[in-house]
This record gives structure tokens, C-alpha cells and sequence, in this order.
């Protein structure tokens, strides 16, 4: 079995917790409101805008055995530049407004998921950041194309307004056969070990901000209705 399927086989009930998040199966089913998706937009931004700086801390930290791996963060570095700004603009497109948006502070569970990544970056063995991208990238391709088709069918938004999901559903599809590369080729049980934990946390962490975006609808919804 190669490492890619063994961390997903190992990481199989994160990945659970992650995609039985209620939000996730409303938006599959088409079923979410306007401000439920831009308050998702938002905290995509918080983390996104985060990639960039993150890759460059890994790359900086690398041990001479990984060496090799410093050429994949530089194409990942060009790959992922920018993206942040199409979520903003996805925003705007979807009537809301981006520098609100920008300017806004992260929700906890985002704080929470953006620490630990800087924190293995730059504390522990900067190799297990590719756990994370393991995490994002496939939870990505399994989920974004789909949800952005029935989002944007309910809430009647134009194509600008679904940059982001519907680009990192293609994008994506290429990127974790690029990842499933990488990590294939680790061949050191620390480095392996570090990637696992990352996931392990990860599924974890980025589950709780689809977590609290529920219980923020919760309470407007409740709000709304006394």
C-alpha cells in the first residue's frame, strides 16, 4: 500500500467528522442560504490568504533530505498566488461587500486551524504542512465542483461568484495527484508520522469552522425568528 492510501485509510474518521458537518450536506443538497455562502467565502479568505507565507516558511525550514521537495513548494507557491483575491471577488459578485469581508476578523475555529499550521511550519517538522494540504486538497476535489453546481442553481448567483470552489474543484483534481506524488516518495517514518498528525488535526480543525458557521446560522436564524 502506498502512504497515500495509507494516510487515508488512518485518517478515514477525520475525514468523517469533516464531511458529516450539516452545512456541507445543506450546500450538497442545495439547500443553504446566501449568507451561509458568504460567510463561508469569508473564512476561506481568513485561511487562504495564509497558503502563500505558509509555503514559504515550510520551503525555508526543510531538512537537507527533503531538499527535493523545494521545487514542489516553489510550483505550489505560483499555483496557489492570488487566490485569496478570487474569493473576495466572489464576494462582490455575490452582492456582499469584500472589504468587510477582508477586514473582518477570523472565526475561532479559523484562528485555531491557521495557528496549528503555522505552528508545524515552524515548530515541529515543517513536512507535515503537506498533512493539511492533504486535507484541503481532497476535501476540495470531493466536495467543491458538486456544491458549487447546487449553490449556485439555489441561490441563483452568476459565474463570478463561484471562482473559487469551481476552480479549486478542477485545479485540485491535478493537485492531489501532484500531492499523492510527494508524499509517496517519503520515505522517512518521522517525516510520515509528522504528515499524519497534520491530517489527523486538520480534519479535526477544519471541521470546526464548517461546525461554527452552523451554529452562527443557528442563532441568526433563531434571532431572526423571535
Amino acid at each position: 500500500m502506498q502512504f497515500h492510501e495509507l494516510l487515508a485509510s488512518r485518517t478515514a474518521a477525520g475525514r468523517e467528522y469533516l464531511t458529516s458537518a450539516p452545512i456541507i450536506h445543506r450546500a450538497l443538497a442545495g439547500q443553504i442560504e446566501r449568507d451561509e455562502y458568504i460567510a463561508f467565502l469569508t473564512q476561506a479568505f481568513h485561511h487562504v490568504r495564509h497558503t502563500v507565507p505558509l509555503l514559504m516558511a515550510v520551503g525555508s525550514r526543510l531538512p537537507a533530505r527533503l531538499a527535493w521537495l523545494r521545487k514542489e513548494i516553489i510550483h505550489y507557491t505560483e499555483e496557489e498566488e492570488g487566490h485569496e483575491q478570487w474569493i473576495l471577488n466572489d464576494i462582490e459578485a455575490a452582492g456582499a461587500d469584500a472589504s468587510a469581508a477582508a477586514s473582518s476578523q477570523p472565526s475561532m475555529a479559523t484562528d485555531a486551524m491557521v495557528s496549528y499550521a503555522y505552528d508545524t511550519a515552524m515548530r515541529r517538522n515543517p513536512v507535515g504542512f503537506f498533512g493539511m494540504v492533504f486535507v484541503l486538497e481532497g476535501a476540495s476535489v470531493a466536495l467543491a465542483s458538486n456544491a458549487a453546481d447546487r449553490i449556485q442553481a439555489s441561490l441563483q448567483l452568476p459565474n463570478k461568484a463561484m471562482t473559487y470552489l469551481r476552480s479549486h474543484g478542477q485545479l485540485d483534481q491535478q493537485h492531489v495527484q501532484d500531492l499523492y506524488a510527494i508524499l509517496n516518495r517519503l520515505a522517512d517514518e518521522e517525516d510520515r508520522n509528522a504528515v499524519e498528525r497534520c491530517a489527523r488535526v486538520m480534519f479535526r480543525l477544519y471541521g470546526n469552522i464548517f461546525r461554527e458557521l452552523d451554529e452562527r446560522s443557528v442563532t441568526a436564524t433563531e434571532g431572526r425568528a423571535a
